[in-house]
């Protein structure tokens, strides 16, 4: 059911509708291939799309020759834009068709952009083929160099050259270019000026007869040209209906974002077709901000938008709810596709191993020092520093494991220590913490200390830094130094003990790595076999117990102290994370994502071998409440500890939050601005 508050609008989040068309073509017919294309832009208004993109020539068709010197074909090609553009003053999308056109003695390749009963503008094309199959000059005239003109056309005089981009003026960074075929095989399409004078969305209306191998070029192109000019890229080729005298079409349409695919079509379908996708626009816009070569590219190619026409048009949206057409990962930081996590998981497992291996080799150190409580952070610590070991040539028996059981140690947690530092050949060890934490709270005047049940930070605190107070200790007198297990996750919440505790190490090892990306690396290296018998055994383990820092003994009913009870689930806190500081979106941007991919566990994929039981589902209430947590967290309580973490490679694209890498923050910085956006923007 649609909602009425505007926060469920995709328009009020910044995104669009997008939609690539593959009509049936019928050879040499304008009248009969403008009615198939007023049914598609029939059928993408009522799927309230906002652009829809044509393939190249798509009134005419491609593949007619010589016809496309025929001025009965051509008057008739007129009549046909005439019929597309009466269609057009009832329906909402914009439409990018196909048509040659006649200017001045010259005919041309044309791009034509229309809504609601008007021709925006018109973009020939620039780089015609004349190779191989190709025979574009013999019909039409370049549209190269041409730029500040004006064309008539069904009644209308129009902006006619290659220096258009159209943007809604009532629509936020809903800006696009369109470009045709060749254009974009050429070494300098011409839609990355279109992107540089500001086009978020650069659309190819393209005829591209199909060959072995060729779906996957335009894809290449599509994919890279998109991450290169940070941009979304539509692409339209002809499908059926288009002579086949000497080619044959395959009607691949697909809609890029960044590099990534968000929809494509079924190639050789004798059906009409739409495949759509919801844009995130403010996205795109935000990726360029942050990214300043974008803007150094636009000043070396001399700011094109100081040359470009910005042709504006009312798009009238009405922001309501139309649904949500585009595929989100409940886990930003682990691919959904099989191959991708495993290549991902090879990636992210190694830059840990090396980033260590460098600093061994570096500090000249003997052994290294792990505190091992057999939860996830440590585990992971300790295989990535047996994997450094090995890659050294090195026995692991240098590795220095510490079980160091407080108040709350649990008899699985500390049996799954030892065990583990048995089954990898780790040199393990054991200190008891509880005298040394006694002591300290007597010295103290702690009401723990009298037998008064009080676990407060300082209860906490006490035993965190003494753990890390003895592997400092340790390290000095071992010859070694410490490896740190705190998360990224961690990083972000401030949930580690600052200074003599958690929060500190020689080299934090684990700090670019994201808690539900480190689930999925340690479950990746039992798959994969890095690990194998008693070790991955115990690795499965430890991969089931929940997350707990163990410092407050369990309560009357015996239940641990849970850390996301206490602040929220690590898989949401990751993926508020991730659109936080890897694109910078609003809090109630982060909300709206956020619902799409948790409100219906049954809904979309989860990754490979995700658990069943743990599949979680939340509504927009759980969502905002943990929201607000981590924006509090984020912004206002625990940036002193991002100021001043130890060295650690960065892992993941999604960002790391070091001071002399990805984040940069003052310490003293508050979280109002995104506590009060969140709350005044939700339903």
């Amino acid at each position: 059911m649609a909602k009425a508050h505007p926060f469920y609008s995709l328009h009020r989040q910044g995104m669009i509708r997008a939609g690539v068309c593959t009509p049936i073509a019928t050879a040499g017919d304008p009248a009969a291939n403008a009615e198939a294309a007023i049914a598609l832009a029939k059928a993408g208004d009522a799927e309230n799309a906002d652009l829809l993109v044509f393939p190249e020539l798509n009134l005419t068709s491609y593949a007619i020759d010589d016809l496309h010197l025929q001025d009965a074909l051509l008057d008739a090609t007129e009549a046909g834009v005439a019929a597309i553009v009466a269609a057009s003053a009832t329906l909402k999308p914009v439409l990018l068709v196909g048509a040659a056109l006649r200017r001045n003695g010259r005919v041309y390749n044309c791009a034509l952009a229309i809504a609601q009963g008007r021709i925006l503008g018109v973009v020939p094309k620039s780089f015609l083929p004349n190779y191989r199959e190709y025979y574009e000059k013999r019909w039409f005239a370049s549209g190269l160099g041409l730029s500040g003109l004006s064309i008539d056309v069904a009644g209308q005089s129009v902006p006619f050259g290659t220096d258009l981009i159209f943007a809604a003026s009532d629509l936020s960074d809903f800006v696009f270019h369109a470009e045709i075929c060749e254009d974009y095989w050429a070494p300098t399409p011409p839609s990355t000026a279109g992107a540089l004078a500001g086009a978020l969305v650069l659309c190819n209306l393209s005829a591209s007869n199909i060959t072995v191998g060729k779906a996957r070029e335009r894809a290449l192109l599509s994919a890279s040209h998109s991450v290169r000019t940070a941009s979304a890229y539509l692409y339209s080729a002809s499908g059926p209906g288009e002579s086949t005298t000497d080619l044959a079409w395959d009607g691949q349409g697909e809609i890029y974002e960044l590099g990534e695919l968000l929809a494509t079509s079924e190639r050789f379908e004798l059906t009409t077709e739409i495949v759509y996708a919801d844009i995130d626009l403010e996205r795109l816009r935000l990726e360029r901000m942050r990214t300043g070569t974008f803007n150094d590219a636009a000043a070396a190619a001399g700011h094109p938008e100081t040359r470009f026409r910005r042709i504006a048009f009312d798009h009238q949206s009405k922001f309501e709810d139309i649904g949500f057409r585009r595929k989100l990962r409940r886990f930003p930081f682990v691919p959904n596709t099989p191959s991708k996590l495993a290549d991902d998981c090879y990636e992210a497992f190694n830059i840990q191993v090396e980033g260590l291996r460098k600093r061994i080799v570096a500090t000249g150190a003997k052994r290294l020092v792990i505190g091992v409580s057999g939860g996830l952070d440590s585990t992971h610590a300790l295989i990535v520093a047996a994997k450094a070991m090995d890659r050294l040539g090195r026995p692991r028996s240098e590795i220095l494991g510490f079980t160091m059981p407080g108040f709350a140690t649990s008899d699985e947690t500390k049996a799954n220590a030892w065990a583990l530092m048995k089954a990898l050949g780790v040199t393990g060890d054991e200190i008891d913490i509880r005298p040394a934490a006694n002591q300290m709270l007597r010295d103290m005047d702690h009401p723990y200390a009298s037998g008064e049940p009080v676990y407060d930070i300082t209860f906490e605190n006490v035993q965190a830094g003494l753990r890390t107070d003895y592997l400092f200790r340790l390290a000095n007198q071992r010859d070694g130094f410490v490896v740190g297990t705190g998360d990224l996750s961690e990083l972000a919440l401030g949930w580690c003990t600052y200074g003599v505790g958690d929060h500190m190490s020689h080299y934090a090892v684990n700090s670019g790595v994201p808690k539900t990306l480190i689930q999925y690396l340690i479950r990746w290296t039992v798959q994969t076999g890095e690990f194998s018998g008693d070790t991955a055994e115990v690795l499965s383990r430890i991969l089931g117990t929940e997350i707990s820092p163990e410092l407050v003994p369990a309560d009357a009913e015996g239940n641990m102290q849970s850390t996301q009870d206490r602040i929220g689930p690590y898989e949401l806190h990751d993926f508020f994370l991730h659109y936080t500081i890897r694109h910078g979106l609003r809090p109630s941007k982060i909300a709206f994502l956020a619902l799409q991919a948790w409100q219906d566990s049954d809904a979309g994929s989860w990754p490979e071998g995700f658990p069943a039981d743990a599949r979680n589902q939340y509504d927009l209430a759980t969502i905002a409440k943990w929201l607000e947590t981590f924006l509090w967290r984020f912004f206002q309580t625990s940036q002193f500890k991002r100021s001043a973490i130890p060295n650690g490679p960065k892992v993941s694209a999604g960002g790391a939050l070091s001071p002399r890498g990805d984040w940069r923050a003052p310490s003293d910085g508050v979280a109002k601005p995104w506590v009060e956006e969140l709350r005044s923007s939700l339903p």
